[in-house]
């Protein structure tokens, strides 16, 4: 996987980082860590590694750490990768393959043979709600919106113009795909539980915006 960039968002995770980092120490691809200049206890509890390139962000949010991150990226394939601990890096390998047949590949919790250990009733309730307006809405192809485990085609992702700061980025990422007509594939994923700090995702706040988001993109059939 010579030709593969891990972007990894990453904001106050000085104790999960470095766990992540060192799980993925044998996999040969690239690694390019996106975060904040001034989250210095992160930025110190990773300065011993190797192998690693650092992207300090310029606007803030997650999605836009993303946006900067693939513009970064000099592979022919990106993988966004949680800094958490989440994602388990051995499904790197079957999310590859399918890059043969498709342009990007979408993780997913809820198929068969998937499943999380970072679900509550809430977050898998409106994962579960924002997947089937998706579905129904943008005829999306996928079995859960909201999981940004996504790999993909670099040369595919820069020509969807990709605007959203923050989590909203998670629904228009496989939104305007779609309507590029990029192939695109859902594969049986099971989300850990995160090894340190807390979740960045607030249910009901970022909720609120992905819902607006999607409006939006919906009225703009673009």
């Amino acid at each position: 996987m010579k030709n593969l960039t891990l972007i990894i968002p990453a904001k106050s995770e000085r104790e999960s980082l470095p766990l992540v980092l060192k799980e993925l120490k044998n996999y040969n691809c690239k690694k390019l860590i996106v975060l904040d200049k001034n989250d210095f206890e992160t930025i110190n509890a990773i300065k011993n590694f190797k192998s690693i390139e650092i992207l300090y962000q310029k606007t803030p949010g997650y999605g836009a750490a993303l946006i900067e991150g693939i513009k970064k990226c000099k592979t022919k394939f990106f993988c966004i990768f949680n800094a958490d601990g989440s994602f388990n890096p051995q499904e790197l390998f079957e999310m590859y393959k399918n890059l043969d047949n498709y342009d990007f590949v979408f993780a997913s919790r809820y198929q068969q043979n998937s499943g999380s250990e970072d679900d509550d009733f809430i977050t898998k309730l409106g994962n579960f709600i924002f997947t089937k307006l998706g579905n129904f809405f943008f005829n999306l192809p996928i079995t859960d919106i909201l999981f940004t485990y996504v790999m993909g085609k670099k040369s595919c992702i820069k020509i969807l113009n990709l605007k959203k700061n923050d989590f909203s980025y998670c629904v228009e990422l496989p939104i305007k795909a779609f309507r590029k007509k990029i192939k695109m594939i859902s594969t049986s994923s099971y989300e850990r539980k995160r090894l340190a700090g807390k979740k960045k995702v607030k249910p009901f706040k970022d909720g609120l915006k992905i819902l607006l988001s999607m409006f939006e993109l919906y009225f703009s059939k673009k």
